[in-house]
């Protein structure tokens, strides 16, 4: 390519490369022909060379050897040649660049030039790069144009007021009685200029916005005169009259009216006519009926107005354009909280829009709809967001069943109501569920008690049928292990009953404890409810036993920690396994009689009737070394105190004493704390045990003890049977 070609051959050579490489062998050779004519004297094609740098500079490619070039033509006295370096410089130039300082002063010439086009070069390049200290150089010069006869001149003068109000806030009071005057023009690009020059000032001073809530009727007529107005062919946009006028003066009216009840007053008038005779069907109209409804939350208005407002929010939502139905719910979600009755009626609007395609669109509806639940809807709103939840993309999943969980925390209309939408959530979504929501279920779950028996049998099924939903099965694990009992009896008025066995229970955990889905977390829960089980089963304690074994060499820690401490438990502490309602061991623990007192009360009928006398201490055990005596001392009509006596005749010491006592279930028991739990040898001491007995029906009483305690190394266990008391007795 020859260096002297024309912009549009060069465009056109670039453009007709194949590679990278060789668009970057044309651009370079182009940069280095424009460099040696930069150097040359004026020949007539500065201009065209730096139209050709611009070129490559909007490419990507360095172009900051020519920024001196743009100083040169913005001095230059020819038109041309200054329209080039003006552009130049807004391309290449910024208040960073030292060059930026050379071009002061040939824009302040420029500004007093006698050709409203140069003029508007100057405040064009000025409004775009000026640095703060050319704003405050040039400024009176900018406040002179904006009083100037010339409307096209004065519209590209309030423009470079706003960014020089921007760059230096100071100087905002320069501008202000000139920018009043504006509002006085019928120019529409004037005017344009005027409303975001005083848009700018009000936001940025106070003081400012105050002296413009002056001219609020001003606004008001002229805002009133757009809308009224007959077709304009110079205005018209899509049948509205200048919306882009119309949408400023909305908004610097917010502006004024926000926290002010006289300025809201004075536009109450004129939202409602603006939101009444706007037609929607086209994009101008919608954005002005936009910024109505923005005007008319932002401000003190009417009630009857705020409604209007959301209604024509409802009406976008049932628009085609997508971008309109998204700002609907944007709108709609920051006044949700204010104006909810209003916004509820479109309720129906807003949950279709959880159907659309685009994922935008379905995550404002989400939002919105989750915003609208309420004690009053929760049960038909919460069905259409489970709907949802089965379909909805993978990145709205996790903000779903949080909005769910947190809906359901606060307006569920009843526990059973709340378990079940749960269940229903992480059978459905149990992957993207938040940490805390096991606990947080198992909390739920252990206050319902009077759901304890349906939600085993709910969880277990929804065991059975999937294991792959880590935060279900962990919650199932944990309510098999506390209520496995209540599975195993078969019994539930809440749901349909179903018998399930003891191996059925185990294999379904060991399913989990073995399966690659499982985390480590989830075989915890799983291994924890399985020794749960051991104190509620009684045929498969030794299966129990062996998969609990089997875990005390994994290799994860926590799980290998745990079985081993549960293996402990089963060698050195089986004979405490088996607790009844009535029964207490030794220790500072009391229980009050009645339930299922297991084995413990096997066969022990109440008869009313007398019981016969024995003396007033009786040995009740007496087996390896070990006696214990019986003592009872009457207190009251129905109450007896009987003290336990524990002795040692060996030469070596029993530890780990413990007693278990068992009564019908009429009769209430409660046992003191013993005065210990090791037994002297040679007889040197003894261990006592109070025992509080409550017989209001006066029932022949029986009672079965346990006795366990560990003597040289050996572990043993007895159960004696006392059917008979010494006197004073029933």
């Amino acid at each position: 390519m020859s260096p002297s070609v024309r912009l549009q051959e060069m465009i056109r050579v670039i453009r007709g490369a194949r590679t990278q490489g060789e668009e970057r062998g044309v651009i370079q050779r182009e940069c280095a022909a424009i460099r040696a004519q930069f150097r040359q004297a004026d020949n007539g094609t500065r201009s065209h060379n730096l139209a050709k740098l611009l070129y490559v500079h909007m490419l990507g490619y360095p172009a900051h050897f020519g920024q001196m070039e743009c100083v040169r033509l913005i001095a230059s006295p020819r038109y041309n040649e200054k329209r080039v370096g003006y552009l130049g410089a807004m391309m290449l130039l910024d208040e960073k660049q030292d060059a930026s300082l050379l071009i002061t002063n040939s824009i302040k010439n420029d500004l007093s030039h006698s050709s409203q086009y140069v003029q508007s070069l100057a405040l064009c390049t000025l409004g775009c790069m000026g640095s703060a200290e050319m704003c405050r150089d040039l400024a009176p010069e900018i406040d002179r144009l904006l009083r100037a006869s010339n409307s096209y001149i004065k519209k590209k003068a309030a423009l470079c007021a706003v960014h020089i109000v921007r760059k230096v806030p100071e100087l905002g009071e320069l501008f202000t009685p000139a920018s009043r005057s504006l509002l006085s023009e019928k120019n529409h690009g004037v005017l344009h200029g005027a409303v975001v020059l005083i848009t700018e000032l009000c936001e940025r001073n106070p003081e400012t916005l105050e002296q413009f809530r002056k001219a609020v009727p001003e606004l008001v007529q002229i805002m009133k005169g757009l809308v009224m107005s007959g077709y304009s062919p110079e205005h018209n946009v899509a049948g509205i009259s200048d919306p882009f006028l119309q949408v400023r003066i909305l908004r610097l009216l917010r502006i004024l009216g926000r926290n002010n009840e006289t300025a809201s007053d004075a536009v109450n008038d004129l939202l409602a006519q603006v939101a009444t005779n706007t037609d929607s069907s086209k994009t101008a109209g919608s954005a002005v009926l936009y910024e109505t409804v923005l005007t008319v939350m932002d401000i003190k208005s009417e009630s009857g107005l705020r409604v209007l407002a959301v209604n024509i929010l409802g009406r976008f939502l049932l628009n085609n354009d997508r971008n309109i139905r998204y700002i609907s719910m944007t709108s709609l979600q920051k006044i949700v909280q204010t104006d909810h009755n209003a916004v509820q009626r479109h309720r129906g609007t807003i949950v279709d829009c959880l159907k659309d395609q685009d994922a935008s669109v379905k995550r404002r509806a989400l939002e919105l709809s989750l915003a609208l639940v309420s004690a009053v809807n929760i049960r038909s709103l919460m069905k259409e967001l489970l709907l949802f939840l089965s379909s909805c993309p993978p990145e709205l999943r996790a903000h779903t069943t949080s909005g769910i969980f947190n809906a359901a925390e606060r307006y569920a209309p009843s526990q059973r109501w709340h378990i079940d939408t749960i269940l229903h959530v992480l059978t459905t979504a149990g992957g993207d569920v938040r940490d805390e929501t096991v606990p947080n279920l198992i909390q739920l779950i252990t206050t319902a008690t009077e759901l304890h028996c349906y939600t085993v049998h709910k969880l277990y099924r929804a065991l059975i049928a999937d294991i792959s939903v880590q935060s279900l099965v962990q919650v199932a694990c944990w309510c098999i292990g506390e209520y496995g009992d209540l599975l195993l009896r078969g019994e539930c008025e809440e749901t349909e009953p179903v018998q399930v066995a003891e191996d059925d229970v185990l294999d379904a955990l060991e399913t989990v404890l073995q399966s690659h889905m499982s985390s480590p977390a989830t075989r915890g829960f799983a291994l924890t409810a399985t020794m749960k089980l051991s104190t509620r089963i009684t045929h498969n304690v030794d299966r129990i036993r062996s998969i609990v074994s089997i875990y005390g060499s994994c290799i994860d820690v926590e799980l290998q920690q745990r079985a081993v401490e549960y293996n402990a438990l089963f060698k050195k502490y089986d004979h405490m396994r088996y607790p009844a309602l009535s029964t207490t061991m030794l220790g500072p623990v009391s229980s009050t009689a009645g339930g299922d007192l297991l084995d413990l009360l096997g066969g022990l009928d109440v008869t009313p009737g007398e019981t016969r006398s024995l003396p007033p201490s009786v040995i009740v055990y007496e087996k390896n070394g070990v006696t214990l005596k019986l003592q009872t001392d009457r207190q009251t009509d129905t109450g007896m105190t009987i003290t336990l006596t524990a002795t040692n005749s060996t030469d070596r010491e029993i530890t780990s004493l413990t007693l278990q006592a068992a009564v019908p279930k009429s009769v209430q028991l409660q046992m003191k704390a013993p005065s210990g739990d090791v037994i002297p040898a040679h007889g040197l001491g003894q261990v006592t045990q109070t025992v509080l007995l409550n017989n209001p029906n006066k029932v022949s009483l029986k009672m079965r003890v346990r006795v366990c305690y560990t003597s040289q190394d050996f572990v043993c266990q007895d159960t004696v049977q006392i059917d008979s008391f010494p006197s004073p007795a029933w």
